[in-house]
């Protein structure tokens, strides 16, 4: 997948602003629409373009306190690990999962309404997971760079 800078310029604006038109897109990259909406569909079809998403404000979801949970397994053993992955994978409030290289064993990204809401799932859903030797929370205090540009 070698990409000239055209690519990388309606990548860049696709990033920025991925409800722009095909025609301004093209005026911004200086190629006329045919091209470029071929060159999109090219970038989709070969999945450097993953595909387009609206970013919704958590708190209309009741995802607005999000906390960052480091998890340690107590054993590494495949069914452990597989029964965890999947007991929590499940949950809408689980935003994100990842199993890591080191300690800890997993990154897991979790949206809920305030405090008391994430008490309740993390006691009622988390904690409850057979196999955990070790969880660790934590909350942001403040977001200083977010993730992506709010518009």
């Amino acid at each position: 997948m070698k990409l000239d800078s055209i690519d990388r310029a309606i990548i860049a604006e696709l990033s920025a602003n991925a409800r722009i038109s095909n025609l301004a897109l093209a005026d911004k990259v200086h190629l006329t629409p045919g091209p470029c909406l071929r060159r999109v569909q090219r970038l989709e079809a070969e999945g450097i373009i993953l595909g387009y998403s609206a970013d919704i404000n958590p708190a209309v979801m009741n995802r607005g306190f999000e906390v960052t949970v480091d998890v340690t397994l107590s054993n590494f053993d495949r069914s452990t690990v597989e029964n965890f992955e999947s007991s929590v994978a499940q949950h809408d409030e689980v935003l994100e999962l990842h199993r890591l290289f080191g300690s800890p064993d997993y990154f897991v990204r979790i949206g809920v309404a305030d405090l008391e809401a994430y008490e309740q799932f993390l006691s009622n859903h988390i904690q409850t997971v057979p196999g955990i030797a070790k969880i660790s929370s934590r909350f942001a205090m403040k977001v200083v760079k977010p993730a992506r540009p709010q518009v």
